[in-house]
């Protein structure tokens, strides 16, 4: 029998729903160009200036423009890449703290005009944004405060070439997302030939509220970032990540540019009076300028997803930076690595099992359709799940239809509204019972969870606090593919071998005969011993995709369990260092020399060789430059050096470092440090190694 209702009945109906206010605001909002900001959420950096040239990070401000001269500079390649990477800007070092000025600026003598590159006819910021324009991508424009090389800084003459500069950077590129101010002001410096140092009032000296003006004035639409905004703030480190806990809101007016309390940046206010979100800057290599001693170390795919779910998956924005080299192009390692990352991250959002699927809420908005719990799963940006007032625990449930595999959980608020989740946990269904899979906090514009791989055909998020009635506006459900990367094979100084794969739920299995491992060859379940002289291969396997990753491949020679740090340095504890198997530990010292590295290997060997790896710190690192190598049947006669020289080109390629020569026999070796990279430097060892017959 068909429900009849009366017409009456149906009219009060409708207007009942369409009457129902959407919930009130939680303040502070974000304003117009923030809400754009938000949504282009990853983007390049560049920084690419006369440090490039001159293997700094921070210029003195002494430089001669002549250095700055590239020789295949093409700012379509940087722009190429960012758009293959899924950036949606690039924000590039037009000036940086050494004064030197990428553009014809009216200023200053320090630029590019006075350089070789294009017979001082070049423009870079006007090629970038050429290229940024060709390929749809935004500008932005950092412009350091501080510059080591004006002669007028610290007076308040600069203020007004700063902010002429500023005017031409805004005036005359087009549009720009970005202006980034560094928190870097005042110190020693050139200043036009005073070479002194400088300090300022940081709270005072740029008259910020002026200055700002001609921002809001020139580019209305682009947020302005500094350690605490207005618009957009620092996110407290340089490493990467967010705090779990993020809120986009800060009690603004308690920090300046470089003020100390930085820490309270990661997290963010919950009672905060501006929205100023966190902006995560991390660069690719470990410096910002380019340097070839790190060509090396440029970031791994494991390091890169983990960048990206610590900060796009913890309510902040992604700023990845490309150290441009002395070509003018963004490195081949550099490309390589940004570039699986991309892959990566398609992959892992490549199907979203909650499009579309039916939802159920514990409480609904006046039991309205416009705040129905459905509008989490229907890809709408603009529509949103909300409750009543004052109800601030409930609970969303969304029926996947069948048991489905996932491990990736994707919660946004309409932040339009504010910000107002405080704590939350999910739940799966599996059989009749409900299961925690996770517990965490705030969640802002977008909250990715990484969790282990579960099968569920329900998934509920409960909201166990909030500021006001929840506001969410889209849940997403992802299974992403497992990471596939050679494993790290280590061994220590016992022989103890370790493997590890970066991502869980996969296999791993070893030979150590010299072949090549696959899914029927011996499995990694724990560490074994390796007391002697060979090769472990090693591969990761996702028995579900049936897939292996790259074969990693470790040669150990004979084991360390016997040696012995002899001679002078037996008594520093720090140099088992030397020899625990762990190439981010390293013993150095400064000091007369040379200085004797001498080992009792406990037992004759035949030698023909040792391999050294030098301090891999990157501030002031222990690199050793040339050396002698001696052999020893009993410790005390040594006799003439097996090798000695130089270890050519380490300064820009700290790497392994492998020489060789005819056998000989001995239990004890002194590896004789002579002298350092730098002058007056230290002198250092990562990992130690020899080479037997």
């Amino acid at each position: 029998m068909l429900r009849r209702i009366s017409f009456l009945g149906i009219v009060v109906l409708l207007f009942s729903c369409s009457n129902v206010e959407p919930p009130a605001p939680v303040m502070p909002l974000p304003s117009e160009r923030q809400l754009a900001w938000h949504e282009l959420e990853y983007y390049a950096f560049v920084h690419f200036n006369m440090n490039t040239f001159t293997n700094m990070e921070w210029g003195f401000g002494d430089e001669d423009p002549k250095l700055f001269n590239p020789t295949e500079l093409n700012c379509r390649q940087w722009a190429r890449v960012a758009k293959e990477a899924g950036m949606k800007g690039i924000i590039l070092t037009a000036k940086h703290h050494d004064g030197f000025c990428l553009w014809p600026t009216a200023t200053t003598d320090h630029s590019v005009i006075n350089s070789p590159w294009k017979s001082g006819k070049g423009d870079v910021v006007k090629e970038l944004a050429d290229a940024c324009q060709e390929y749809g991508l935004k500008l932005g424009i950092y412009l350091s405060p501080w510059d080591r090389n004006n002669p007028e800084y610290g007076n308040e003459k600069y203020i007004e070439i700063f902010r002429a500069q500023l005017r031409e950077l805004l005036s005359n590129y087009g549009d720009v997302f970005e202006v980034w101010f560094d928190g870097a002001n005042g110190g020693t410096g050139y200043y036009g030939g005073a070479n002194e140092e400088r300090r300022i009032d940081r709270k005072t000296y740029y008259d910020w509220e002026n200055t700002r003006k001609i921002v809001r004035e020139l580019q209305p639409m682009a947020c302005m970032f500094s350690d605490a905004g207005p618009d957009v703030r620092w996110v407290g480190n340089e490493e990467g990540w967010a705090m779990k806990t993020n809120w986009a809101p800060i009690r603004r007016d308690e920090f300046y540019p470089g003020s100390p309390n930085y820490a309270d940046l990661r997290t963010g206010h919950e009672d905060g009076t501006y929205w100023v979100p966190a902006e995560v800057d991390v660069s690719i290599r470990p410096g910002w300028y380019y340097h070839p001693s790190e060509d090396h170390k440029v970031k791994t795919l494991p390091q890169l997803l983990d960048i990206y779910y610590n900060s796009i998956g913890r309510n902040a924005s992604l700023l990845i930076n490309f150290p441009v080299d002395t070509r003018g192009l963004i490195h081949e390692n550099d490309v390589a690595q940004i570039l699986k990352l991309a892959e990566a991250v398609k992959a892992d959002f490549a199907n979203n099992f909650a499009k579309d699927k039916p939802a159920q809420a514990t409480n609904t908005r006046g039991n309205s359709k416009k705040y129905k719990a459905e509008n989490v799963t229907d890809g709408n940006p603009d529509s949103y799940w909300a409750t009543d007032d004052g109800v601030i625990q409930a609970s969303v449930t969304i029926d996947l239809g069948e048991p489905t595999e996932f491990n990736r959980f994707l919660a946004q608020e309409d932040i339009r509204l504010g910000q107002r989740i405080k704590k939350f946990t999910v739940e799966v269904l599996q059989g009749d019972e409900w299961i925690e899979i996770a517990s965490e906090t705030t969640i802002g514009r977008k909250r990715i969870l990484r969790i282990d791989d579960v099968t569920a055909s329900k998934v509920r998020l409960n909201i166990l606090d909030s500021e006001a009635c929840p506001v969410i506006s889209n849940i997403e459900l992802y299974n992403a593919p497992k990471v596939l990367v050679e494993p790290v094979v280590q061994r220590s100084k016992e022989g103890l071998v370790t493997i590890t794969a970066f991502d869980s739920g996969l296999d791993i299995y070893y030979t150590v005969d010299g072949t090549e491992p696959d899914n029927t060859s011996e499995k990694y379940d724990k560490p074994f011993v390796l007391d002697k002289k060979g090769s472990v291969q090693a591969v990761a396997f996702d028995p579900e995709a049936q897939k292996y990753s790259s074969v990693s491949v470790a040669e150990f020679d004979i084991v360390k369990t016997k040696w012995k740090i002899k001679g002078k340095l037996q008594g520093d504890e720090n140099t088992s260092k030397i020899l625990d198997g762990d190439e981010n530990t390293a013993w150095s010292v400064s000091g007369d020399r040379p200085i004797d590295v001498m080992i009792d290997l406990g037992e004759k060997a035949t030698i023909s060789g040792f391999r050294y790896l030098p301090d891999q710190e990157r501030w002031s690192p222990g690199i050793i430059f040339t050396y002698e190598f001696y052999v020893s049947e009993n410790g005390r006669n040594w006799g003439k050096a097996q090798s000695s020289g130089e270890f050519s080109n380490i300064r820009n390629s700290p790497v392994w470092q492998t020489r060789t020569f005819e056998p000989v026999e001995g239990r004890y070796i002194n590896f004789r440090a002579m002298t350092p990279v730098e002058e007056n430097g230290r002198m250092g060892i990562a990992e130690f190694d020899i080479i037997t017959k």
